[in-house]
C-alpha cells in the first residue's frame, strides 16, 4: 500500500505513474466540474481496477487511469 502526502498536479501524477490505475484523495477539480483532476494526493498506486472500484463504492477514494492520450479506459463509458 502507499501513502503519499504529497499533492501533485494530474499532469505530475501521469508522468510519474504512466498507464496504470491509482487511488486519489484529497482531489481538487478544474473548474468544479467533478470529473477533470487539477491535483490530488495518490494514496494507492497498487491496486487493481476491480480493488480501487470497491474503495469508490465505499467512498473512500476516487480512481483515474492516467492515460496520458486522455482517451476512457474500456468500462468507463457507462460512469460518465
Amino acid at each position: 500500500m502507499l501513502f503519499v502526502t504529497e499533492r501533485m498536479t494530474w499532469e505530475q501524477i501521469q508522468k510519474k505513474y504512466p498507464n496504470q490505475w491509482v487511488g486519489l484523495v484529497d482531489v481538487q477539480y478544474q473548474n468544479d466540474d467533478g470529473i477533470s483532476v487539477e491535483s490530488a494526493v495518490v494514496k494507492y498506486t497498487d491496486k487493481t481496477k476491480s480493488e480501487l472500484t470497491r474503495l469508490v463504492l465505499k467512498g473512500e477514494i476516487i480512481s483515474r487511469h492516467t492515460n496520458p492520450e486522455g482517451y476512457l479506459q474500456l468500462g468507463m463509458v457507462g460512469v460518465l
